[in-house]
């Protein structure tokens, strides 16, 4: 038979190798993440068999379930939110491989999830492998560690997948590094960033090393500056009590936005095995210029209207003390000290409850140095910017000057673009599916290693610790808008706007 976009089952066949056999096991498999996300991507995967044949589930939660009610309330889970159509044929299989363990994480608790997997090796054939994905809170992950450590044994291998945030602040992340450390070797972690198994945040390591076009005038001397925007018009939705301790600039600069701005800035690397990519990541980040206070905003959302729709402000949400300090907008102006980059600034900015839910990268070149027109020719004329839609109209556009039909000279600005919908029949996989997959081969180019966890928080604990020297007036947008004042002045004072399209 031939391979083809239309035939979805056979899809990705050939792109790569099927993982070990093994059994993936979710601590926290009653939570939202497992519904919305780890089980509807296993569906897709067996949708697409790209699982391997011998492979089983076992979920492990405090809520009592049985392993019949397991399946239906994860049956259910896949019909609602997965992105293929459900097929009983696809799913039977799966579902018999699931297993469910009622049980806290306390030591006595292992064992009854030990014995589980040891039936499993004997019944599904998994061999002793483990993926472990840790879908707790940050204060379970230690104990949890402690116990997968002291009861590993020779047979097979083992890995685990540690959910964000990584810590509260460098030292943390340390000593969090450090219990792992005690167990488990780097090469047996997966620090997971969802954003890295974006289609469009990986084609921009295609966009860039793939086409000749791009690579030589991506420097300091084509580039006029970058900005890269994440931005969101949800709230908190119930999260008061993680997003009090984390703010916008740990739970979504820290990892999500530096993440982007390391792809953008790092030099090609030798080859795209994962110490390769990551070691030039980490190269970036190193080379990061600690932003002075006049560098860095930061902002809490007030009262206003998201999509028509009247919203409360940060300090009314549930849970939120009404004199919160709390920020839930960050931008700050970077520089990439290195030959590439130099003097080149990287804007960025990430918050919540903006007008509208967008995450881009945007590269805008220099203007071209002596256009021979008229300058009443080139009135409707922008320089060059290229965008890449990490979401949610995923895809790449370019803008050209070209000629506006009819008589005389007049120049506006006009839009290439590349639309996966458009471009490819299938549809675009969870970021999930990638990373689960590329966990259960043991390939870590999508992961972050623990040297690139620490770049990112030495440079957010660096400006957290100067904004510990004021106290900021808050709140300083209202929800719907694009951020406070201070941020259009911070990129205003170098001649420069955010983009607004």
């Amino acid at each position: 038979m031939t391979i083809t976009q239309e035939n979805p089952l056979l899809e990705g066949l050939q792109l790569r190798r099927t993982p070990d056999p093994c059994a993936f096991v979710i601590f926290g498999a009653s939570g939202d993440l497992s519904h919305r996300k780890l089980i509807p991507a296993l569906y897709s995967l067996a949708y697409r068999r790209l699982l391997p044949q011998k492979f089983a589930v076992v979920g492990v939660a405090r809520t009592e379930m049985s392993d019949d009610q397991f399946r239906t309330t994860m049956e259910a889970a896949v019909k609602e939110f997965g992105r293929d159509p459900f097929r009983s044929d696809v799913w039977d299989p799966l579902a018999e491989g699931m297993r469910y363990v009622a049980a806290d994480f306390a030591q006595e608790a292992q064992s009854r999830v030990e014995a589980s997997l040891t039936e499993l090796d004997e019944e599904r054939g998994t061999g002793g492998n483990r993926l472990y994905y840790f879908a707790v809170p940050p204060s379970a992950i230690g104990l949890l560690v402690d116990q997968l450590g002291k009861r590993r044994t020779a047979r097979g291998w083992t890995r685990l997948v540690i959910e964000k945030p990584f810590g509260h602040d460098l030292d943390s992340a340390r000593a969090l590094t450090a219990k792992l450390h005690k167990h488990f070797a780097e090469e047996e972690i997966f620090r997971i960033d969802h954003y890295l198994g974006k289609e469009t945040v990986q084609n921009m390591l295609v966009l860039r090393f793939a086409n000749g076009i791009f690579e030589p005038i991506w420097n300091r001397q084509f580039i006029d500056h970058v900005q890269i925007t994440v931005a969101e018009t949800l709230g908190i939705e119930g999260r008061a009590e993680y997003y009090e301790q984390a703010g916008a600039i740990r739970d979504i600069f820290q990892n999500h936005l530096l993440q982007l701005l390391a792809l953008t800035a790092m030099e090609p690397p030798i080859d795209f095995t994962s110490e390769q990519v990551r070691n030039e990541k980490v190269k970036a980040l190193r080379s990061l210029h600690t932003p002075g206070p006049k560098s860095v905003v930061r902002g809490q959302y007030g009262r206003g209207y998201v999509e028509g729709e009247e919203v409360p402000g940060y300090r009314e949400e549930l849970g939120i003390a009404p004199d919160s300090m709390t920020e839930t907008y960050v931008a700050a102006k970077l520089f990439v000290d290195n030959w590439r980059w130099a003097d080149t600034p990287f804007y960025v900015r990430m918050g919540k409850r903006l007008a509208r839910r967008e995450t881009t990268i945007a590269i805008q070149f220099k203007s071209a140095p002596h256009p021979p027109f008229e300058e009443s020719a080139t009135e409707g004329l922008r320089p060059n910017v290229l965008v890449v839609h990490v979401q949610p109209d995923e895809g790449v556009s370019l803008a050209i000057g070209a000629k506006v039909p009819g008589a005389g000279m007049q120049i506006r600005t006009v839009h290439m673009d590349f639309l996966y919908g458009g471009a490819f029949r299938t549809g675009l996989p969870e970021a999930y599916e990638r990373l689960i997959l590329d966990a259960m081969a043991g390939d870590q180019t999508l992961f972050t290693r623990t040297d690139e966890v620490e770049e990112q928080w030495s440079l957010v604990d660096a400006i957290v610790a100067a904004w510990r020297r004021d106290r900021p007036e808050f709140p300083n947008y209202a929800a719907g808008t694009w951020g406070p004042a201070s941020a259009n002045e911070l990129i205003g004072r170098d001649g420069r706007e955010w983009r607004s399209h």
